[in-house]
């Protein structure tokens, strides 16, 4: 019991010193030197009010006024260190000559200048006020008393405060170091977040640019045959708007799927990204829409990375995309060609062709130019893997081409 006692009252002195430490380093520099100089004039006073041997001169406040003046320099003592330490040694010189007062245990004022000038002074000024210091000592040593016992205990007093100023030092430099290191990290890692911020944005810009612009070219192929599909064949006009129903439904999920990423209240749905086994029903989207397209895989035929997958099958929905859009084209092939490290994606159709441009221009967009996103997001898609993407006229120099390159083994890129 008794343990537990005192373990709770040391725990309550702790928290009263902690308190006021924090106080104290709160309250700033000039009140700190402030409440040091009362604290070192509360200690200079004892020996005036304790009382003295009857032999002894009763102390007077001339004595005590000649002490005063000694401490009162510390107020300024981080502002002017040099100046301080002067005014502190010049005040305790003429003390001893002129006063007669009670000595002092230690010389409370000049220890604390000098730890000053150790602290915030240079090192060239430094070793000049330390030898001029020991000098001093020493001339005041051998007028007082001339012993080496009081020397030896004056220079170890001194040289204490001296390393206790360069300790100081040495720990504020290293908490300046670990403060400005930390904001250094705190500055990377708002940038870094910035930077993964505007990636995710850009990145959901162009996966909502793909899903939108491919389900509505689709729908407004479909819708632009079904008045005609009813006249001549109205068994044609019921799949038309069968197709612009699934294409609605599939971007409204795919829409759901990356808003919820930008959703905070609740938990969002993770289906998976289309890959490679889903192109078999976006081709058959665009077949409804009126081209034929033809698809064929050849090489190496394998698995891979979803985020792999997925990419392949953006590029084929945004070249097809363009096709609707663009090119009036009535074939389309679509062409994957795996190799040992790279997976090579070629969509060409018998359109009408960028003109006479080899490689359109971004802003142009390829066929007939529609602002470029397109072409943007299948080069950015295609760079995020380490692969090329190119753009320009079929093989025979005609329609529209569009060949990606993309790695598939190796070092991860992009990342």
């Amino acid at each position: 019991m008794t343990g537990a006692r005192w373990t709770a009252g040391a725990q309550r002195v702790a928290g009263v010193w902690g308190g006021l430490g924090a106080r104290i380093r709160r309250a700033g520099p000039r009140r700190q030197d402030l409440g040091l100089a009362l604290l070192v004039q509360l200690a200079v006073t004892m020996p005036f009010v304790v009382p003295r041997s009857a032999e002894l001169p009763p102390a007077d406040w001339a004595s005590y006024g000649m002490t005063t003046l000694g401490v009162l320099p510390l107020i300024w003592r981080r502002r002017a260190p040099i100046v301080v330490l002067i005014a502190i040694l010049a005040a305790g010189g003429a003390y001893n000559l002129a006063g007669d007062g009670p000595g002092q245990p230690l010389p409370y004022a000049g220890l604390l200048a000098f730890y000053t000038v150790a602290l915030q002074c240079t090192s060239r000024v430094r070793l000049t006020v330390g030898g001029l210091t020991v000098l001093t000592v020493a001339l005041s040593v051998y007028w007082n008393t001339g012993t080496a016992r009081e020397l030896l205990f004056t220079l170890f007093v001194s040289g204490a405060a001296y390393a206790l100023g360069r300790l100081q030092h040495t720990r504020q430099a290293y908490t300046a170091a670990l403060l400005d290191r930390a904001a250094q990290l705190e500055r990377a890692n708002r940038i870094e977040a910035e930077q993964a911020a505007a990636r995710e944005r850009a990145r959901i810009a162009r996966e909502m640019h793909d899903v939108l612009s491919h389900a509505v070219s689709i729908m407004i192929v479909q819708a632009e045959a079904g008045p005609v599909a009813v006249r001549r064949a109205p068994e044609r006009a019921e799949a038309a708007f069968e197709a612009i129903a699934e294409t609605g439904r599939d971007a409204m999920a795919q829409l759901r799927t990356m808003l919820g990423v930008l959703r905070t209240d609740e938990a969002a749905p993770r289906s998976p990204q289309p890959g490679i086994g889903e192109l078999a029903g976006l081709l058959e989207r665009v077949r409804a829409g009126g081209p034929q397209v033809s698809y064929e895989r050849t090489g190496s035929v394998r698995p891979l990375p979803g985020a792999l997958e997925a990419t392949v099958h953006r590029v084929v929905q945004e070249a097809l995309t363009n096709v609707l859009k663009h090119s009036g084209a009535s074939e389309v092939a679509v062409r994957l060609e795996y190799g040992e490290r790279e997976l090579t994606v070629t969509v060409t159709d018998d359109g009408r062709g960028p003109g006479t441009a080899a490689v359109p221009r971004a802003r142009d967009g390829g066929h007939g130019g529609h602002g470029g996103h397109g072409l943007i997001g299948i080069r950015e898609r295609a760079a995020a893997h380490g692969g090329t993407a190119r753009s320009g006229p079929g093989p025979d120099g005609t329609g529209f081409e569009v060949r990606v390159v993309l790695v598939t083994s190796g070092a991860e890129v992009g990342k």
